[in-house]
């Protein structure tokens, strides 16, 4: 495995139907070396702290064969960057690595933590409304992931994993709560003893309180 690209994205304007929001979702690629802290990559912005960012959602990655789905389906090349990930790395698809599991790129060391839930600022990224709904059904959400030691990475740099905790949900379970019926109690319950981020582990509590 290894790390395609480093994206990072300042505040930008995007029209949301009627509305127009400021997002930090318009990552472009960097060169060179990025920082990266348990806040994230240096020169990344985050516009709306309530469902981006913090320790639990430092950095967001995409892969290149989940790429290659999309590239197929919209029948054009995307630039790095196109879906709001600070990483992009080959080897993977993202829907089938469990949470807790954890990527090592040069000296930092990442740890998954929740999947990417797709919302309208996405659409608008992409210029299609509808496109929420396609990135739902494509069941290729991404790896949210916190920061367990911080450095410096770039592109080119070898990734490798180290497992995490044995049995634990994938990133593709995780995201299917959003879009179908909840599992068990029991199931549920399970989740919440692996590292979920703490916006995922709210949505899993609020679900068992509702069952």
């Amino acid at each position: 495995m290894r790390l395609l690209s480093v994206n990072v994205g300042q505040p930008t304007a995007v029209r949301i139907g009627n509305n127009t929001v400021v997002t930090g979702i318009c990552k472009q690629p960097v060169t060179g070396r990025v920082r990266v802290t348990e806040e994230g990559l240096d020169g990344d912005r985050v516009m709306n702290r309530k469902h981006h960012g913090g320790p639990d959602q430092a950095v967001y990655l995409y892969t290149r064969e989940d790429y290659d789905h999309w590239e197929g389906a919209l029948g054009k090349a995307l630039t790095p960057g196109t879906l709001g990930e600070n990483l992009l790395v080959a080897g993977l698809e993202s829907a089938n690595v469990p949470i807790g599991e954890r990527f090592r790129v040069g000296d930092v060391l990442l740890e998954v933590t929740a999947c990417r839930i797709p919302c309208a600022t996405l659409g608008a990224r992409m210029g299609d409304p509808g496109f929420v709904k396609h990135f739902a059904a494509a069941r290729r959400p991404g790896l949210y992931t916190r920061v367990l030691a911080g450095g410096e990475i770039g592109s080119e740099d070898a990734v490798t994993r180290e497992p995490g905790p044995a049995g634990a949900p994938t990133v593709g379970e995780v995201f299917d709560l959003w879009f179908s019926d909840a599992p068990p109690r029991e199931t549920l319950e399970r989740y919440l003893t692996y590292p979920l981020g703490i916006r995922l582990r709210r949505a899993v509590e609020e679900l068992l309180d509702g069952r």
